[in-house]
């Protein structure tokens, strides 16, 4: 076994992404200017989020989120053993690297802080939270409200009927400058309640441990699952429409696509929901080209479709949320039971209680940024996508994902001034070239394999995400460090219980979703909350990235799929069709031939 990972400035440029960094801010790739802090320390490549290189504007929201998560540990609640989580750019791939604080005298100084302001939002969680809501969708209704307009041949007329004193280039400058700045507000709203989710959750987990010393983690999860929340919404309306189709024999028509279905109960109801709830990314909404389900019918049609031939089959196509339910409670009593004095029992109630509160939270929050936030705001720059296109500055709409965002400003300004002055701008002619040139560099930097992490690894992990979302431990380094070989097969998070057993399915993106077959066990680097509906067909499920809440855990015990996450080598170790175990109590999975 190594002792450290390869230094980030060790990896090579795959030939023809020459000149990679220029793609992105200065301060975000690895640089000479701070090698000694940089090549000392420990980063991993954030699979969750960012598993695949970064056009340059899609690279706004790992900056916007990274930020804005690090400030609510450093500067909001003073999370006493954790700063924020600092981030770089490799080849395109995103790296990020708790930063604990190390001095203890500074960690207790740092405790009643954190009780305090801490205290204060779990006191009141359910009231802010209420408030949280109106503030998220009256933020993306401000989204909805952007709009990108060609500059007009003249000004209309009301501009100076009504000594407006200002123009269509101002305008659209303007527009994008609040679209980036609703962006940012975006992810400070998301962090607001999320660092705290998970600190309770450590909270209570910590308890667990200390008070039952052979407690299983997967035991600790289960005791909080059985929830209602907003994320898996989208996939209960597509159990709802796949009812109406059987219901009223609409079966052909629904092969026919939403036109065939034009006049019936099915587009009553369609049209009722899909606002928000179609506003739901394939992926994980963190890029551009993700699909999303309003914009891309076909996926959440195939979907019902799906429920539809299972109702037909008699099966019951429900969330078993009330078996989940039982279990839970079972589990409770259970262990409640071996606690010795009433203290100890109130105590345990309490923070059981408290991580119940604030877990809607973990998953909500998922639905109403990362999907239907993010996918309005991609819309809108799609729409200013279409201006650049009318103006020659790039081909597709979809190029203006190839300018970092302080480079659509520049556009901008080379589109307005020229037009204002009456000459030609620069940018039809430099734009296509650049764009060009910045596709060629992206397609070579897909064909890099990122290793999974980086630097030197740390003593102790204490960065609540870190453990809790990612699934970083001192056991998943050890982990990645020995190359994941190991005599009983592949080990990582016991994340839902349960056992399967069948032939492996390997699926790499949300587009390949639709091979899934009756009883296959699901392989993927991650999967995505929209993945949902199709784990009524599937035996088991296993990641190579995520902790004990990463979403894939969650999603999977709530579905009451067995599943194991965080095993960092699973679709590099096992191929279509390999027959394997998933041993969701354990945390291992096994290739059988």
């Amino acid at each position: 076994m190594t002792e450290r990972f390869p230094s980030p400035f060790e990896g090579e440029t795959p030939a023809g992404a020459e000149g990679w960094e220029g793609l992105y801010t200065y301060s975000l790739p690895f640089s000479e200017d701070r090698r000694g802090y940089e090549e000392a320390t420990f980063w991993f490549q954030d699979g969750i989020h960012w598993a695949d290189p970064l056009t340059p504007w899609d690279a706004t929201w790992l900056e916007y989120a990274l930020a804005s998560l690090s400030q609510y540990n450093t500067r909001h609640y003073l999370i006493p053993p954790a700063l924020g989580v600092d981030y770089r750019v490799l080849n395109g791939y995103a790296y990020l690297s708790p930063v604990p604080v190390m001095d203890p005298e500074e960690i207790g100084a740092r405790v009643p802080q954190f009780m305090e302001r801490a205290g204060f939002y779990f006191m009141n969680w359910d009231d802010l939270y209420s408030k949280w809501l109106v503030k998220i969708k009256d933020l993306i209704a401000e989204m909805e409200d952007l709009s990108f307009n060609p500059l007009p041949e003249k000004e209309a007329m009301e501009v100076i009927t009504e000594g407006q004193g200002k123009g269509s280039g101002l305008d659209i400058q303007e527009e994008y400058r609040r679209l980036l700045n609703l962006g940012l507000r975006l992810w400070q709203y998301h962090f607001e309640f999320l660092n705290l989710g998970y600190a309770a959750y450590l909270d209570y987990f910590g308890f667990c441990k200390e008070a039952f010393p052979n407690i299983p983690d997967l035991a600790i999860a289960r005791m909080v699952a059985g929830v209602e929340v907003d994320l898996f919404r989208p996939d209960e309306e597509l159990k709802i429409l796949a009812e109406i189709v059987v219901e009223h024999g609409l079966e052909e028509r629904l092969a026919g696509g939403l036109e065939a279905l034009e006049g019936t109960p099915f587009m009553d109801h369609w049209n009722s929901v899909k606002h928000p709830w179609f506003n739901y990314s394939a992926g994980n909404g963190f890029y551009h080209n993700h699909k999303v389900w309003l914009e891309h019918p076909e996926i959440p049609l195939g979907f019902i479709s799906s429920y539809v031939n299972r109702l037909k089959d008699d099966e019951d196509i429900s969330r078993p949320i009330d078996r989940i339910r039982e279990e839970r409670d079972r589990i409770v009593e259970e262990y409640t039971a071996l606690l010795s004095s009433d203290e100890d029992r109130e105590t345990f109630g309490q923070k059981l209680g408290l991580a119940r509160v604030v877990f809607p939270y973990v998953e909500n929050h998922n639905f109403y940024v990362e999907h239907w936030s993010h996918s309005v705001l991609f819309r809108k720059m799609k729409e200013l996508g279409d201006v650049f296109v009318k103006e020659g500055f790039v081909a597709d709409r979809n190029d203006v994902f190839y300018m970092k965002r302080d480079e659509v400003n520049e556009a901008l300004w080379d589109m307005y001034s020229a037009w204002a002055v009456g000459t030609e701008p620069r940018g039809p002619v430099y734009w296509p070239r650049e764009v060009a040139r910045r596709k060629g560099i992206l397609e070579a930097l897909r064909s890099w394999s990122p290793p999974p992490a980086l630097g030197e690894p740390p003593e102790v992990v204490t960065e609540p995400f870190t453990i809790m979302l990612w699934g970083i431990t001192s056991e998943s380094i050890d982990n990645w460090l020995g190359s994941g070989e190991d005599d009983d097969g592949l080990k990582g998070f016991a994340a839902s219980p349960g056992m399967a057993e069948g032939p492996a399915r390997v699926i790499m993106s949300a587009d390949e979703i639709d091979q899934l077959q009756e009883g296959e066990i699901l392989v993927a680097p991650i999967t995505a909350p929209s993945w949902a509906p199709a784990f009524g067909t599937i035996g088991a499920a296993v990641t190579d990235i995520g902790g004990m809440m990463s979403h894939a855990a969650i999603v999977c015990r709530e579905y009451g799929l067995p599943a194991v996450t965080g095993t960092a080598f699973g679709t590099r170790d096992i191929t279509t069709g390999m027959m394997v175990r998933v041993d969701g109590n354990t945390g291992v999975v096994t290739v059988l031939d």
